[in-house]
C-alpha cells in the first residue's frame, strides 16, 4: 500500500529524494479515492440509464473503483517525480526526463493495478466473464486519461510544494529574527549586567587619572559594544567586522585582567570578507573567560580563521579547564546551544559547531560556515 506523505522532502540537486509514507495520509487518501470511484460509478450508471441502456448496477462501480484505487496505488511514482523535478528551474532536461519516465511508469502500473482485479471481482459478484476489450484501443484511451490526471495532479502538487516551501521559509525567517533579537538582547543584557558595568567602569576609573588616552579608548570600546548590540539588524556581518567588535570586548577584558588573559589572533589571508554570525566570536571569548575566571594560572585564548574546503573554519581555543571540569559559570552550555540554533536557522545542515579539547586540555569550539563572501 502506498500513497502521499503529508510533507514532501526538500529537493537537492545532488541526490534522489523518495516520498515519506505516513499511515494516516495513506488511509485518508484511500478513503478519498474510494469515494471518487463510487461517485464516478454512480455517474456512469446513471448516464447509461439516461441514454436508454441497461447494465448490472455493480458493473460500473467495479470499473470506476478499480480505476480510482489503481491511481491511489501508483501515486508515489507521481510524488517522487514531482519532488525531484517540481519545475523547470531544476533544468529542462531533468524536468522533462523525470516526468516522461514518471508518466510511462505511472500509466503502465496503473493499468496493471486496475485491470487484473476486475476478473476475480466479476466472478465473485456474479457479473460473468470480464472482457477488457481490444488493447490497441484500450491502452491509448487509458494513457490519454492518465496523462490528463498526471498533468493536473503534478501541477497542483508542484504548487503545493512551492507553497509549503514559502511557508517554511517564512517561519524560519520569523524564528531567525526572534533568535537574533534574543541574541542582541542577551549580548546587551550581559554588557549591562551590574557586574559587567561595575568591572568595566571600575577598570576605566582606575586608569583615567594615569592615562587619559587609554581611558578614552576604553570608553569608546564600551560604547561601541553597546551600540552594536542595540543597532545591529542583520543576521551576519563580515569576519573583519566581527573581529573589530570582539576586539572592543577584548580590550575591556585586557584592562580588567591584565596579563592574566591573553588573546591571540590567527586569521588566514582572504577570509576577512566571509560572512559570520554577529557576536559569535565575542560570545565564545566571553565563555572562555567566564568559565576560567577563578583560576590563578594565566589564560590564553586563541582565535583562528581559515578556509577549509568549501567552508570557513573558525576556532576559539583556550588553555583553561576544558569542558570536562566544573566551572564557576552558571547555566553551562546555554551560549553554545544558542549559537547552534542560530547556525541551524542561518545555514541548515551546511554549518556545524563542534566542542573539543585543545592541546593543553582547554576547551576548543570549532565553527564550520559555508563560504559566503561580501565583495
Amino acid at each position: 500500500m502506498a500513497s502521499l506523505p503529508t510533507e514532501s522532502p526538500s529537493v537537492h540537486a545532488s541526490g534522489w529524494q523518495w516520498p515519506r509514507l505516513r499511515a494516516r495520509t495513506v488511509l485518508g487518501l484511500f478513503a478519498l479515492f474510494l469515494g471518487i470511484g463510487l461517485w464516478n460509478g454512480l455517474t456512469v450508471f446513471l448516464t447509461i440509464l439516461g441514454n436508454g441502456g441497461s447494465i448490472p448496477v455493480l458493473e460500473p462501480f467495479v470499473w470506476e473503483i478499480t480505476g480510482a484505487l489503481g491511481v491511489w496505488v501508483v501515486l508515489p511514482i507521481l510524488h517522487a517525480a514531482v519532488i525531484n523535478a517540481p519545475g523547470p528551474r531544476v533544468g529542462w532536461a531533468r524536468f522533462l526526463g523525470i516526468h516522461v519516465v514518471g508518466f510511462v511508469l505511472f500509466t503502465t502500473l496503473h493499468m496493471v493495478a486496475m485491470v487484473p482485479p476486475r476478473y476475480p471481482l466479476y466472478a465473485l459478484l456474479g457479473l460473468g466473464h470480464y472482457d477488457y476489450g481490444d488493447l490497441a484501443f484500450r491502452i491509448p484511451m487509458e494513457a490519454q486519461k492518465d496523462l490528463i490526471a498526471y498533468s493536473v495532479a503534478g501541477a497542483l502538487w508542484s504548487l503545493l510544494i512551492a507553497w509549503r516551501e514559502r511557508q517554511a521559509r517564512a517561519v524560519r525567517e520569523a524564528t531567525l529574527e526572534s533568535e537574533l533579537r534574543e541574541a542582541r538582547l542577551q549580548a546587551l543584557t550581559g554588557q549591562l549586567h551590574p557586574h559587567f558595568l561595575f568591572n568595566a567602569l571600575n577598570t576605566i576609573s582606575a586608569v583615567m587619572y594615569e592615562d587619559l588616552a587609554r581611558t578614552d579608548r576604553l570608553l569608546s570600546d564600551l560604547g561601541g559594544l553597546l551600540r552594536a548590540s542595540l543597532e545591529r539588524q542583520e543576521a551576519t556581518w563580515t569576519l573583519a567586522e566581527e573581529r573589530a567588535h570582539a576586539e572592543r570586548f577584548i580590550a575591556l577584558l585586557a584592562a580588567r585582567f591584565g596579563e592574566r588573559v591573553t588573546v591571540r589572533w590567527d586569521v588566514a589571508p582572504g577570509v576577512e570578507g566571509a560572512r559570520v554570525p554577529c557576536f559569535a566570536l565575542q560570545a565564545l571569548v566571553e565563555n572562555a573567560v567566564k568559565h576560567n575566571q577563578d583560576r590563578r594560572e594565566p589564560l590564553e585564548v586563541r582565535i583562528r580563521a581559515r578556509e577549509d574546503g568549501a567552508s570557513v573554519l573558525l576556532e576559539v581555543e583556550d588553555t583553561g579547564r576544558g569542558f570536562g571540569e566544573p566551572s564557576p559559570a552558571k547555566g553551562p552550555g546555554v551560549g553554545l546551544t544558542h549559537l547552534e540554533r542560530i547556525l541551524a536557522l542561518l545555514h541548515g545542515g551546511r554549518a556545524r559547531l563542534e566542542r573539543g579539547q585543545g592541546p593543553e586540555g582547554g576547551a576548543r569550539v570549532s565553527l564550520w560556515l559555508p563560504r559566503e563572501v561580501t565583495a
